[in-house]
């Protein structure tokens, strides 16, 4: 099983719980309907990684993310994370009404910084930016989510038990876009005007 690192120990998630469309402007960037309820979908551990890759096939779409570490059911740890999506397969695979795994469940398709403790206190402070080759291409806070993370954390546990190191990756704002071998990304969280995490990716 893939680990990350909380705290700076190894610990194991057995998901990743990704929300889709959760922010307006990335709605309407990608010609999506605004849902009328939450989108939910899972990666499995074995799409972790801690490193970027490219594809041999077609170009990959990257996806920055504000990520939650989960312990007894609540949010304790934030991390950055890449959700990275074959968008031709997943555009291919949505116009015949088919699930979106093989465009978004894939081996590496989780890519995640270390994470670090949060306080319950701070997570509506929480905000991220990306960078790519040194321009800022994502930016975006808590405050612009349209499912804040505890409603996203409530609706999951509808459906399904969040097991103590699972991930919720918990939207991408606008700005996505591909990338090349050699691409040079930097994730970033702040809390409030602080950051607090900062990690960097080269594409391979």
């Amino acid at each position: 099983m893939k680990k990350v690192f909380f705290n700076e120990e190894r610990v194991t998630p057995s998901k990743i719980v990704c929300v889709g469309r959760n922010y307006v402007e990335h709605i309407y960037e990608l010609k999506n309907e605004i849902p009328t309820s939450m989108v939910l979908f899972m990666k499995p551990n074995s799409a972790l990684s801690l490193e970027l890759l490219t594809s041999s096939q077609t170009p990959l779409h990257y996806e920055g993310e504000i990520c939650f570490i989960i312990q007894n059911g609540r949010i304790v740890g934030v991390g950055f994370g890449l959700d990275l999506t074959n968008r031709d397969l997943q555009s291919e695979l949505k116009a015949k009404g088919l699930p979106w795994e093989r465009a978004k469940a894939f081996d590496g398709a989780a890519v995640m910084s270390s994470f670090v403790s949060i306080e319950a206190s701070d997570i509506a402070k929480l905000s991220m930016q990306l960078w790519m080759n040194d321009v800022l291409v994502q930016e975006a806070g808590v405050e612009l989510m349209i499912y804040k993370p505890e409603q996203i954390i409530d609706e999951i546990t509808t459906f399904s038990t969040l097991m103590d190191n699972d991930i919720i990756m918990s939207g991408t704002p606008k700005g996505v876009g591909t990338y090349e071998r050699g691409d040079r990304f930097r994730g970033k969280i702040f809390c409030g005007e602080k950051e607090i995490i900062s990690h960097e990716w080269i594409a391979y």
